[in-house]
């Protein structure tokens, strides 16, 4: 056998492309439009979306909160999905290996040990917190006792679920595909259940003028904030899609399911929370499905969503670990695939231990998380449509700093760090979710478009005035 024919036939360069950073080649596709569908319909419909839609509802009425919604996450999915379904499906690659030329390959690593693996992990806390609430309801409901919505079968069954969630991952987008089709179909139906409860045991009427719970004096900030919040439930997908999109054989069977799909469903599901919120003044279906439902169907249905939000956290996971494996160098690159998953979930394990806190901090998280997300996002749009055409050279992307085309100084491009600091900076002047304080322009402009976009002017200019003799495509 010679060397190459060896080098095939090892187990772990065969399933490199799929635990690390090897392209896929056509081939080695396996989903098509009908399965990405199911995929980010699975994601989309996790109770963390039902919340979403009861943080709506803080600030605006049922109409309007419609109108915030669908606004908010059709700009957000927008960019996200520019920024990341396209390049990823076209070339094969996850979108870290793909931001390379933006930021280098140190300065990727940089980026996604802070604000990728902050993000990540922050949104599989919350879900393995809402799957323990879940089960802490079905035991109540078992037991004929009330165990509290933060008590401590809400953290035993928020590590269950993580443990699940490991188990699931641990073999593979494949394997994270399959679940989905199973869950997805049965979480879109037993939503439109929930909203035939909602309105069946409410009204109509009480729905459409119900007000909103916690809002600002100013219509006009209530909206814009909830349009801004949406959006960057929107962005906040980036962090998994491209990884996910490089599954699909075409490239419609990847944009038109990432952003049809996400929206969809996402609306969906904002809708029943921000319903359930207006009227009964929570969000939560792990709260009043057992008492609209009945205690068969109500448990029947909120173990169905316990185990959605367990999908859901394989499916961001995955795209995080590829990406933490090939920032790392050569450092992880030795670590098996299991080891490297639990090692992550160690974190989100801890935070099950203070479940009021996630709750309690969850628009700020999502907002904070936004800020560097969008700019994240007009960075890699500019780098990818504008500087470089869509031309990729994945050879010497790989070789990175052994390379010439994608090498910088140290590793890292300053164009792609300063550019990205300087939009988030530029979207928490303009909103920070944190003091909720907020400038005038913000009212009309919002914050994360003009975010991008300052992100987007600042990294062609440095990039420009920096690297004025560097190729920045391959030539045809």
């Amino acid at each position: 056998m010679s060397g190459e024919q060896s080098k095939l036939s090892d187990p772990k360069l065969a399933s490199e492309h799929v635990f690390g950073t090897f392209p896929l080649l056509q081939s080695e596709r396996s989903w098509s439009a009908l399965d990405f569908t199911w995929v980010n319909t699975a994601l989309a419909i996790a109770t963390w979306a039902f919340l979403v839609g009861g943080s709506t509802a803080l600030l605006v009425g049922f109409e309007a909160g419609i109108a915030a919604m669908l606004i908010g996450n059709a700009i957000g999915l927008c960019f996200m999905v520019l920024a990341s379904v396209v390049a990823s499906q076209r070339w094969g690659s996850e979108q870290y290996m793909l931001l390379r030329g933006a930021f280098g390959v140190v300065g990727v690593g940089v980026l996604v040990f802070t604000v990728i693996l902050i993000t990540e992990m922050g949104w599989s806390s919350l879900l393995a917190v809402m799957a323990g609430r879940a089960t802490s309801q079905v035991a109540s409901t078992m037991a004929g006792v009330d165990l509290g919505q933060y008590g401590p079968v809400v953290t035993i069954g928020g590590l269950v679920a993580i443990v699940i969630a490991w188990w699931v991952l641990s073999r593979g987008p494949v394997t994270i595909g399959r679940f989905n089709a199973i869950i997805a179909p049965g979480l879109a139906v037993i939503t439109v259940v929930m909203m035939v409860f909602l309105v069946a045991n409410t009204s109509w009427d009480a729905l459409l003028t119900a007000s909103p719970i916690a809002p600002f004096e100013d219509e006009t900030l209530n909206f814009m904030v909830a349009v801004e919040f949406n959006v960057g439930v929107g962005v906040s997908w980036y962090p998994v899609m491209g990884s996910l999109a490089r599954m699909t054989r075409t490239r419609k069977a990847a944009v038109w399911p990432a952003y049809g799909g996400l929206l969809i469903a996402t609306l969906i599901a904002q809708v029943v929370g921000m319903a359930a919120a207006l009227t009964l003044g929570d969000s939560d279906p792990t709260v009043w499905m057992v008492p609209f439902g009945g205690a068969v169907l109500g448990v029947a249905v909120l173990i169905f969503i316990a185990f959605a939000n367990v999908t859901s956290m394989s499916s961001i996971v995955y795209s995080t670990i590829l990406a933490i494996r090939q920032s790392s160098g050569g450092l992880l690159a030795k670590v098996p695939w299991k080891v490297l998953t639990a090692s992550f979930f160690v974190l989100p394990a801890i935070m099950t231990f203070f479940p009021q806190f996630m709750y309690e901090q969850f628009m700020v998280f999502v907002s904070v998380s936004g800020a560097f997300l969008t700019a994240l996002c007009g960075v890699a749009l500019a780098d990818y449509f504008i500087l470089r055409r869509q031309r990729i050279d994945l050879r010497e992307m790989h070789l990175a700093q052994r390379g010439t085309m994608y090498a910088y100084p140290a590793g890292i491009n300053w164009a792609g760090i300063v550019a990205l600091l300087a939009g988030a900076a530029f979207y928490l002047w303009l909103y920070n979710p944190i003091t909720l304080e907020t400038q005038a322009v913000f009212a009309v402009i919002t914050a994360s478009l003009p975010a991008a976009i300052v992100a987007a002017i600042v990294y062609l200019l440095l990039s420009r005035l920096l690297h004025r003799r560097r190729t920045f495509r391959k030539a045809d």
